[in-house]
C-alpha cells in the first residue's frame, strides 16, 4: 500500500527537482535544468498525467476508505458463512434419511477434510505474504530514517554553511510526517509529496561550493544518499497497490463456503454445533481482516508506526540546537 514518506530527500524522488545520475533516469523523465549543473537530471516520479490521475483518483482514496473497505469485507464474510452454515443445516433436515447415512457421512467428512487442508495451506500463504509485504515497507521506513539522520550528520560534518539546507530538511521531515501519518488516523494520508520543500532542500544543497576535497566528498555522500532515498520511496510508492492475489481470494472463500456448507449438513443441528460453526466463521473473517489490513501497511487499524521518521526528526531537532 504506497504511500507517500516523510522526509525532504524522499519527496525529491518524486518531484521534478529529484537528484539523480543521468544514467539512472529513465529518458522519459528527464529534464535537463538549464540552471543547474549539467551532471545532475530531474527525475519526475509522478509527473507523468496517467501516474497523477492515478494516485489522485485510485490510491489515494482507497487508502482513506481502507479502514472501512476492509472492515466491510471483514464482516460481509462473517455473515455469509454464517449464512452458508444455517442454510445448511436446514438443507441436512430436509434431505432424506437415506441420503444421511453413516457412509455417506463419512464421505463428506472425507472431502471436508481435504478442502479444509487445501484451505489451511493457501490461507497461511496469504498471511505469509501480506506479512511479508508489511515487513518490507516497515524495513524501509526504517532504512529511509535512517538514511536521512546519516545526510543530515554528513551536511553538518560539511561546515555551517549547510544551516539552510539541515535547516529545509528538518521542515520537510516534519511536513512529511503530518502528510503520511495525519494525527487524525481516519484523515487522507497524502501520497503526493510537497515538492515546493523538496526543491528547497534539493536547492540548498546544490548550492554548496566546496572549498577542499573533504568537502568535496561530503556533498558527493550527500547526493548519493539522496538517490538511494529516492529509490525507497519509489519502491514504497509502488507497494502502495494491493498486491493480494484476487484469483487466490476468490479461490479462498469460495472453499470456505464449501467447508461451512458441507460440514452444516452432516453436524447435529443443536446450539453446540451452531456456535462452533459460527465460531469458525469469525475466526476466519478475522483472518481476512489481518490479511487486507497487513496487505495496506500505510492505513487501516495496523498501519506502519511514525516513530522511526518522528525519533530521527527529534534528533535532528536536537543536533540543531
Amino acid at each position: 500500500m504506497a504511500l507517500c514518506l516523510a522526509g525532504a530527500p524522499i519527496s525529491m524522488a518524486q518531484n521534478p527537482n529529484s537528484l539523480f545520475p543521468a544514467h539512472m533516469a529513465p529518458a522519459t523523465f528527464r529534464k535537463r535544468s538549464p540552471n543547474l549543473s549539467a551532471s545532475f537530471v530531474y527525475i519526475l516520479g509522478l509527473a507523468a498525467p496517467q501516474e497523477q490521475r492515478l494516485l489522485k483518483h485510485v490510491i489515494e482514496p482507497y487508502i482513506r476508505n481502507a479502514t472501512m473497505i476492509i472492515s466491510l469485507i471483514a464482516v460481509i464474510l462473517f455473515v455469509g458463512l454464517v449464512g452458508v452454515a444455517l442454510l445448511g443445516g436446514r438443507l441436512g433436515r430436509l434431505l432424506p434419511e437415506e441420503q444421511l447415512s453413516a457412509e455417506s457421512k463419512d464421505a463428506v467428512k472425507l472431502a471436508m477434510g481435504l478442502i479444509a487442508t487445501m484451505t489451511a495451506v493457501l490461507l497461511g500463504l496469504l498471511i505469509t505474504s501480506a506479512k511479508g509485504t508489511y515487513d518490507t515497507a516497515e524495513g524501509e521506513v526504517m532504512q529511509m530514517a535512517a538514511k536521512v539522520a546519516l545526510l543530515d550528520r554528513v551536511l553538518a560534518l560539511y561546515g555551517p554553511e549547510t544551516g539552510d539546507a539541515r535547516h529545509a530538511l528538518r521542515d520537510a521531515i516534519a511536513d512529511g510526517i503530518r502528510r503520511t501519518w495525519p494525527a487524525n488516523r481516519s484523515a487522507a494520508v497524502q501520497l503526493e509529496p510537497n515538492e515546493q520543500m523538496g526543491d528547497a532542500v534539493y536547492v540548498a544543497i546544490h548550492r554548496l561550493t566546496p572549498h577542499d576535497d573533504a568537502q568535496r566528498t561530503l556533498k558527493t555522500q550527500a547526493a548519493t544518499l539522496m538517490v538511494q532515498l529516492g529509490e525507497l520511496r519509489s519502491l514504497l510508492r509502488a507497494q502502495a497497490v494491493p498486491s493480494v492475489s484476487k484469483p487466490l481470494m476468490i479461490a479462498l472463500v469460495s472453499w470456505l463456503v464449501v467447508i461451512f456448507l458441507g460440514f452444516s449438513l452432516v453436524v447435529p443441528a443443536n446450539a453446540t454445533s451452531t456456535l462452533a460453526l459460527v465460531a469458525g466463521a469469525f475466526s476466519v473473517a478475522c483472518a481476512m481482516f489481518l490479511i487486507l489490513e497487513l496487505d495496506h501497511p500505510f492505513a487501516g487499524v495496523l498501519r506502519i508506526p511514525s516513530d522511526p521518521m518522528i525519533n530521527t526528526l527529534n534528533h535532528l531537532a536536537k543536533e540543531a540546537t
